[in-house]
């Protein structure tokens, strides 16, 4: 399977169909397997790209935490653009997935086509708020170093049935990635000049204000709620999802 080399870290990605690209990350700890589901739906018509974030799956698990950050996250996405020889594409992920196509589309907004941003938050504008959500992601990372890859066995559906090389890498990633610093990407919402779809899972309780948000924020931004779905929703109610994204692909691949 391909990979590019991003300063001596490999990063995993793989291609799916024909026509244009779409580029969908997945949620923090899960994998690109957690899009299994959608490949030939979303193949049909487009050239599906699928990768593991740095930390995560096949890609590699350096031991810098330096090498880990939303700044690097977002060059990764870049240059796997550039290896399967894409200038614009759409951009789309789940939960921290999501944050980082909003990450790209803010670093390079030429290069989006259109936003697909599934049970994600846009990241906090108040410093307390933050530094919840950090102390969190730092738990997480403890936990992981703590415990290993156990932790997975009782999390959301798209985390419990996926294969990562290690924990190290995780907990890394939690440290490095999931960690917010600024509001940035937040502010930047309103900016967006891309057709752009929302989607939450009904049940997805702590991301259905930010979703609201960002469906109000992001100009002519659309919202689709799938009903008895929690965070993942596309592995639980995999159907209504491809039912609810795919006119919207369809429509901006004119």
């Amino acid at each position: 399977m391909p990979k590019i080399n991003r300063d001596g870290v490999a990063i995993y990605y793989e291609v799916h169909g024909n026509g244009p690209t779409l580029l969908l990350t997945h949620g923090y700890s899960s994998t690109s397997a957690m899009w299994q589901g959608q490949v030939d739906a979303f193949s049909r018509d487009h050239r599906l790209v699928l990768w593991d974030m740095r930390g995560h799956g096949q890609s590699d698990y350096p031991d810098d935490p330096r090498a880990y950050s939303e700044a690097l996250t977002v060059g990764d996405m870049a240059d796997i653009l550039d290896a399967v020889g894409t200038d614009r594409a759409i951009i789309g992920g789940l939960s921290l997935g999501g944050y980082m196509s909003l990450a790209f589309y803010r670093t390079h907004p030429a290069r989006v086509r259109a936003l697909l941003i599934v049970d994600t938050g846009p990241g906090f504008k108040k410093d307390d708020a933050r530094e919840i959500w950090n102390k969190r992601a730092f738990e997480t990372a403890d936990r992981f170093e703590r415990e290993g890859l156990d932790v997975l066995k009782s999390a959301s559906r798209e985390r419990s049935s996926v294969s990562h090389r290690n924990a190290k890498g995780l907990a890394l990633a939690a440290r490095g990635m999931l960690t917010q610093r600024d509001a940035k990407v937040m502010e930047c919402l309103p900016d967006i000049k891309v057709p752009s779809l929302v989607v939450v899972g009904a049940d997805d309780t702590p991301f259905l204000a930010a979703s609201d948000y960002m469906a109000a924020k992001i100009p002519g931004a659309q919202k689709a709620v799938i009903p008895a779905a929690g965070h993942a929703v596309n592995i639980d109610q995999p159907q209504a999802f491809v039912d609810a994204v795919v006119p919207f692909l369809k429509n901006v691949s004119r």
